[in-house]
């Protein structure tokens, strides 16, 4: 194949960005579909992620860092702490707002998430070498970066 043929082949499948958007939409399906064995969905997940990194945050603060209006934040937590997996605190330097911490069922259920999301890294980067794949988190990350995203909060988050 000449280097032309190639050049149009890789313009008809997409740069760049469409094949981030490709597959990160198909990872954000699988991801959602492998944690739905957990009774979670990707929101949730990542309030627990976000709890276990820095507990006792705000939930407006939280509301936040997710993108969600307090009053949709609200409920959303209101599942969670029914399902014993967070607690809400009065919160020590603020006393009219309530601080957000994961229970002991809530860590135990986070380390199933962190398995589930190990096997799910590995599934979709299983065509590249270990220098590759840490090669392409690094790139990726420069670019989310660059990009202005919040580490850690998925985008598609803030419009659930």
């Amino acid at each position: 194949m000449s280097t032309n043929q190639q050049t149009d082949r890789s313009r008809n499948q997409g740069g760049a960005a469409f094949l981030l958007a490709q597959l990160g939409a198909h990872a954000a399906r699988a991801f959602a579909e492998r944690i739905a064995s957990l009774d979670l969905t990707p929101p949730q997940a990542g309030l627990l992620r976000m709890l276990a990194a820095t507990p006792g945050r705000s939930q407006r603060r939280l509301a936040e860092d997710l993108g969600m209006p307090p009053s949709r934040f609200v409920p959303f937590a209101d599942e969670l702490e029914g399902r014993g997996l967070i607690e809400r605190r009065k919160n020590p330097d603020d006393r009219r707002s309530h601080a957000l911490y994961l229970t002991e069922r809530g860590v135990e259920l986070l380390a199933e998430l962190r398995e589930v999301g190990a096997a799910h890294e590995r599934d979709v980067c299983a065509a590249l070498s270990s220098d590759e794949h840490r090669q392409l988190t690094v790139l990726l990350r420069r670019v989310a970066e660059q990009q202005g995203l919040t580490p850690g909060v998925h985008p598609g988050y803030r419009s659930s």
